[in-house]
């Protein structure tokens, strides 16, 4: 018998929703479908988390967070961690079913990616995402997609979600309510470029916002929709953010009780309730609001994604069954080591690190030294074996001793190091502080118990004990190493000027305390870049709830930062020897690269393409990123690279959000990170200005 195409499911589809009563259908529209066993449809729960390895499913390998893998600048490796992923999800909704659980956390949709704009670094939920940047953030997504799902043509090995569509960044604590207002070009330039890559690589969900878009409720939203459905032409479907579709009638107040908000949504296109708010879809077609077609139109994508994972039947899959007993095994802690040490960026060495691991004595302290929570950030599963950064550091150091203490809160509450300011063991060749963020301070509204705004942050800074902390520690003259764990920029000016050292390791996973060690004694060489902005301070940001563009991100930047987007320093000394240009046919071209390890030990490093349009016909953004790449250089080694820039990088937008192929004269900025922020010549080495006009 042939393998079946894509139509034949569509058609399969079609045959069961004809055979479905109405309340059968309805019942298929909530994310807790009950089992309709004379079709043989068996229950299913739509709701499953997978932000960096399976959530809240038990075992599982835990990735660093999303914001770590996006400072890998590796879409390569990320396809390879959430094929992983979609591995022991397989294995583990295998196993759920021989037992005969078929409820949350069990199937195989999966709504991840976060794919918003982490344009305010205040957001709690930033640490979900893949950093400030649309192109960055399309790259990483588009590579998720294709892990989870695979690149089948038929068949879903997993299925992918693109969230929050759209517009959406916080505050969280008025996200049920807020109305987020955008103009046309901020939208199409920076808030949906993410969502059409996505759909253009397959991705199979997409969810809507809790908030609304310029006075439209995202989940039930027409001018988001035809967006999604007509010009992008996304077939796959719609789900609702658990609970937003009774925030239309109990915050949004755009209609008046959950039956009108059920109308609403379904002739918006959601499919999908995540919620009990769908209850009410029998009674609005008894009543004449809506017609059953409306809803076979839903089923029928339902059912269609359920055939394509192979959840109706019994299809022979082309993916090999992971053993249970693998999951969170060897092979996958190999990789989550891997991504973690691609993640960790070096913000600041004087010539410090590497460490040496027969130095004698090392002082580790701070609060999260040997805190397992900030190995995890939010969504994740647990490993069984989660190594936290004292743990890596102890199992790191050959010879000599380490001592740790000072892993305490501050009489305040707010995390610092328990006043243990005093070396406690005679002079040690390095202090080592693990301070900054845990998913206590930070996260999805109700999450992190300890931020003051249901979490997000009020302030960027480093929090004060801390810095006052690291201040009584420098006072003593021993180098001083600062690791900075967390999800979101963490400013310290003092800090940037007075540390010897500093990484910022984000949540690393649960190989990150082994991760961290090999960056700090040299096993690997730091190769993380910034996926973000560090402000250096609250006061340079626009207000929160604002979501214009402007002075947001290095893109549109006004002020200079502490570090830059797309930042970071290695071990060893690359240095960029020419740049040229070839231009083609379709208003896009080839950019081509050598450079050099002129250092004595192996590094990998990303090669950044920004592009500037020095006389833009409309408002534009001052710099953005166009094409990047990581690569390996041996000692010595010289590389000649080739990088495409599509046309679409070329764009611009008019007022009304259409975009065009600008002409010249643009600018190009390749280098090891963006030129200086007055966008002056790299200093020698770092990089090449070329005129692309």
């Amino acid at each position: 018998m042939s393998e079946p195409s894509l139509d034949d499911l569509r058609r399969e589809a079609r045959r069961l929703t004809a055979a479905l009563t109405l309340e059968e259908k309805a019942s298929q529209m909530l994310f807790l479908s009950p089992a309709i066993p004379r079709l043989g449809i068996p229950a299913y729960c739509w709701w499953n988390e997978c932000l960096h390895g399976v959530a809240r499913a038990g075992r599982a390998t835990v990735f660093p967070q999303a914001i770590g893998l996006a400072a890998t600048f590796d879409p390569r490796l990320v396809q390879r961690v959430f094929s992983a992923v979609a591995d022991e999800a397989r294995a583990k909704h295998a196993a759920a079913a021989a037992q005969g659980y078929r409820g949350i956390y069990a199937g195989l949709t999966f709504w991840t990616p976060t794919i918003n704009i982490f344009r305010d670094p205040r957001w709690g939920r930033g640490q979900e995402t893949y950093g400030e940047d649309p192109f960055l953030t399309a790259t990483m997504g588009a590579a998720v997609v294709r892990g989870l799902q695979g690149e089948h043509p038929v068949w879903l090995k997993t299925a992918a979600c693109a969230k929050h569509f759209a517009v959406h960044s916080g505050p969280e604590g008025e996200r049920h309510g807020f109305d987020a207002r955008v103009s046309a070009r901020d939208l199409h330039e920076t808030y949906l470029p993410a969502f059409r890559a996505l759909v253009g690589a397959g991705v199979e969900a997409v969810m809507g916002a809790y908030n609304r878009v310029n006075g439209e409720p995202a989940c039930a939203s027409p001018t988001l929709m035809r967006i999604l459905r007509e010009q992008w032409g996304f077939a796959g479907h719609f789900v609702s953010d658990c609970g937003a579709l009774d925030d239309l009638h109990r915050h949004h107040r755009v209609t008046a009780d959950a039956l009108e908000s059920t109308v609403l949504a379904v002739r918006a296109g959601c499919d999908l309730n995540c919620g009990e708010t769908y209850r009410h879809l029998v009674a609005a077609v008894r009543g004449g609001r809506l017609a059953e077609a409306e809803l076979d139109r839903a089923v029928e994508r339902l059912l269609l994604c359920r055939l394509r994972l192979g959840l109706l039947g019994r299809p022979a899959l082309p993916w090999p069954a992971l053993p249970e007993r693998e999951i969170a095994g060897p092979r996958h802690r190999r990789l989550a080591r891997l991504a973690a040490q691609r993640s960790i960026v070096l913000l600041k060495n004087d010539g410090i690190l590497p460490l040496p691991r027969d130095a004698g004595a090392y002082f580790v302290t701070g609060p999260y030294a040997d805190d397992p929570a900030v190995l995890l950030g939010n969504y994740h599963g647990h490993s069984g074996c989660a190594t936290t950064i004292l743990q890596g550091i102890v199992a790191a150091v050959s010879a000599g001793t380490v001592i740790h203490a000072g892993g305490g809160a501050a009489p305040s509450g707010t995390p610092g190091f328990g006043g243990q300011w005093v070396i406690p063991y005679g002079r040690p060749h390095a202090i080592i502080a693990v301070v900054g963020l845990s998913p206590r301070e930070e996260g999805e509204e109700g999450d992190a118990v300890a931020s003051p705004a249901q979490g997000d942050r009020l302030d960027i800074a480093l929090p004060p004990a801390q810095e006052e902390a690291l201040r009584q520690l420098a006072a003593h003259g021993i180098p001083l190493v600062v690791i900075l764990t967390g999800g979101s920029p963490i400013s310290s000016p003092w800090l940037a000027e007075h540390a010897n050292a500093v990484l910022q390791v984000f949540y690393p996973g649960g190989e990150g305390g082994h991760a961290v060690a090999d960056v700090l004694f040299g096993a690997v060489s730091p190769s993380g870049r910034l996926p973000f902005t560090v402000p250096r301070a609250t006061a340079d940001l626009p207000p929160f709830a604002d979501y214009n563009m402007r002075g947001r991100t290095y893109r549109f930047a006004e002020r200079p930062p502490l570090w830059p987007f797309g930042y970071g320093l290695s071990y060893s000394e690359v240095i960029y020897e020419h740049a040229g240009w070839r231009a083609d046919a379709d208003g896009g071209g080839l950019l081509t690269v050598q450079l050099c390890n002129r250092g004595a030990r192996a590094t990998e490093t990303v090669v950044q393409a920004y592009l500037r349009h020095l006389a833009p016909p409309v408002p534009a953004p001052r710099l953005q990123l166009a094409a990047f790449q990581r690569l390996r250089l041996a000692a010595g080694q010289r590389r000649r690279i080739e990088l495409p820039l599509a046309a679409e990088r070329f764009w611009l937008y008019r007022d009304d959000g259409s975009p065009f192929r600008a002409p010249g004269p643009w600018a190009c900025f390749v280098g090891d990170g963006q030129p200086p922020f007055d966008l002056s010549a790299y200093p020698p080495g770092r990089g090449c200005c070329l005129m692309l006009s």
